[in-house]
């Protein structure tokens, strides 16, 4: 996987994080850095971690479907992107919360990271190198997540369904490019 892919995908996987953080940001009076951190902590530190842990099952039974690899990565992404687009079409509208306790974000960060756990499995299939790519992915998905608290501080949870789809887009468009790349169409 090319740097301009990782960077897709990172940005695809950290979209679920930026819309709940932007939701964090409206319910906060005045969001401030400590604040922000933790929020961006929280969502890399999973985003970062479920990808690794996807990928050592994934090695597991790489070798029983390498023949269909290319045929699972697509459809997992494509499932996890499709979930994401119609989530923002058709998901409950949750009420904003400022809350950072433990339980309250150990809950978000495992909700919004349960598709890199899924995404680390496609990884383990594509032969990447995990520990850079799961930082990388962390390190993404916590920057988004300071800047959605941010901008959900400053303009309200409007954006959320927007970003939402965005990402849902960009993890089909990467799952479609695996498997026409596998199919020698690319």
């Amino acid at each position: 996987m090319d740097f301009l892919a990782l960077t897709f995908l990172a940005v695809g996987l950290s979209m679920d994080a930026f819309s709940v953080a932007v939701c964090k940001g409206l319910a906060m009076k005045t969001p401030d850095l400590k604040k922000m951190g933790i929020i961006g902590l929280w969502f890399g530190g999973f985003q970062a971690l479920m990808p690794m842990l996807g990928y050592f099952l994934g090695t597991q039974f790489s070798a029983y479907i390498t023949a269909v690899d290319h045929w699972i990565a697509f459809g997992l992404l494509a499932l996890i992107g499709g979930n994401m687009v119609r989530e923002a079409f058709f998901g409950e509208e949750g009420e904003a919360d400022a809350s950072l306790a433990v339980g309250t974000m150990l809950m978000l960060a495992i909700a919004t990271s349960i598709d890199a756990l899924a995404v680390g499995i496609t990884l383990a299939f594509l032969k990447v190198e995990i520990f850079s790519a799961a930082a990388y992915i962390g390190v993404a998905t916590f920057i988004l997540s300071v800047i959605g608290v941010k901008v959900g501080n400053m303009f309200g949870c409007r954006y959320k369904a927007k970003a939402e789809v965005a990402g849902g887009v960009i993890l089909i468009l990467l799952g479609t490019r695996i498997l026409l790349e596998h199919l020698g169409i690319l």
